[in-house]
């Protein structure tokens, strides 16, 4: 357990972030699946510039690593472009 004062408040810190990081991951990866369900094009393509958005802010946050962010969004428009 901590000790300093500094330690504890970092604790607290970073138990908010960790909430407030899980709660945006998580609703990116519901919107992702979402995408990834969708049998519509239009509905797909409709849908796919505010998932590149949410992934793109996590990217910018550091929740999620660039790379990933650009191969996320590579295989989504992928996915959107093999619909009929």
């Amino acid at each position: 357990m901590a000790n300093h004062q500094s330690a504890k408040k970092r604790a607290r810190q970073d138990a908010a972030k960790k909430e407030h990081n899980k709660y945006y991951a998580k609703t990116t990866r519901n919107a992702i699946k979402s995408l990834r369900h969708a049998t519509d094009k239009e509905a797909a393509t409709a849908l796919y510039p505010k998932v590149v958005s949410m992934i793109d802010k996590l990217a910018k946050k550091n929740i999620i690593h660039k790379n990933k962010a650009s191969n996320l969004k590579s295989s989504l428009a992928l996915h959107i472009n093999n619909l009929s």
